[in-house]
């Protein structure tokens, strides 16, 4: 009898089971997940206009994309459970390399003016990104690394970090804001490149003392190439063959053979193309001049470069002497 009722109580059980399990009509849904959030990028500053307008060179820009985290959003703690899916519009490497050339275009920089003598203009993007925290609210940071090389790809601005910042206080749900935010923080960054810096390259300096280090490439590019010298070159008697070659002492500069120039009076005006030469080395580097008549004897004179650059001549007369 005691086996009877504990099976009927199984089966009563089972039933029960059964029942609840079939009965169950309600379905049980997955939560929507929120529509993703826009952020809309835009350059919010403009910079002095046409103030880099008489540079003698033009520039090409190369944007990288360089960041470890490409995630626009990267901290949100307003929620514990889910991060906001967010979209920017434009694309960050669509609108990064489009807003700089505008930004240098008012400046009046030259861009892609001369693929010879363009000088190239890299910025490496490291971070572009905004986060919310609470007690703080919005904050974004831009980064850059930015290096400048001239039109034989040599570095002359060497590899600097600029960065922006911006915060803004409000809610964690209006990403208007932080949108606000990041094009401050933008704005920021582009404001922190060093503009003087990079268009000093760009234009040749009035005196070679401006541009101490800049070598001779026979480009034309520098202020020595463009400082004239007055030669002036007498010798007693008339009618002497004159001769010059480079004597140096430094490595930048290599010393050459005697080259023939004119005989006496030899009278010209000329620029400088001497390779490697530039204002601080000049102290190490002489121009030989020689004189040379059939039955007279030879002789030269050497002139400091230094001297002559701050001079702007070389001039000298030979008396001659005959050969016994």
């Amino acid at each position: 009898m005691k086996r009877f009722s504990y099976m009927k109580c199984i089966v009563v059980f089972c039933a029960m089971l059964t029942f609840t399990a079939c009965g169950v009509t309600k379905i049980v849904s997955t939560p929507t997940p929120p529509a993703p959030k826009v952020i809309n990028l835009a350059l919010v500053s403009e910079p002095d206009a046409n103030k880099y307008v008489d540079l003698d060179y033009g520039i090409r820009l190369y944007v990288k994309d360089g960041r470890a985290n490409t995630k626009v959003l990267q901290k949100y703690d307003a929620s514990a459970t889910y991060l906001p899916q967010v979209t920017v519009n434009p694309e960050v490497m669509s609108f990064v390399p489009e807003s700089v050339r505008r930004y240098m275009r008012t400046m009046g920089f030259n861009l892609d003016a001369d693929v010879s003598t363009d000088y190239m203009l890299t910025m490496l993007l490291k971070e572009f990104n905004v986060s919310y925290l609470s007690g703080i609210g919005w904050s974004a940071t831009v980064q850059f690394n930015v290096e400048v090389q001239d039109h034989n790809r040599t570095l002359v601005y060497p590899n600097v970090l600029v960065a922006g910042r911006a915060n803004r206080n409000g809610s964690a749900n209006d990403f208007s804001l932080a949108a606000q935010t990041l094009n401050a923080a933008y704005a920021n960054a582009l404001r922190d490149v060093d503009w003087d810096r990079i268009a000093f390259f760009l234009k040749k300096a009035s005196s070679p003392k401006l541009e101490k280090n800049k070598q001779v490439t026979g480009e034309g590019n520098t202020a020595l190439e463009s400082t004239v010298i007055r030669w002036f070159v007498e010798s007693t008697p008339r009618g002497a063959d004159v001769y010059t070659r480079v004597v140096s002492s430094t490595p930048e500069v290599k010393n050459t053979n005697q080259n023939f120039i004119g005989s006496t009076p030899y009278e010209s005006t000329e620029t400088f193309d001497i390779k490697g030469l530039t204002f601080n080395n000049s102290g190490n580097v002489q121009i030989e001049v020689i004189c040379e008549k059939a039955g007279y004897v030879t002789q030269r004179r050497r002139f400091n470069l230094r001297q002559v650059i701050e001079q702007k001549e070389i001039s000298t007369k030979f008396n001659l002497i005959k050969e016994e």
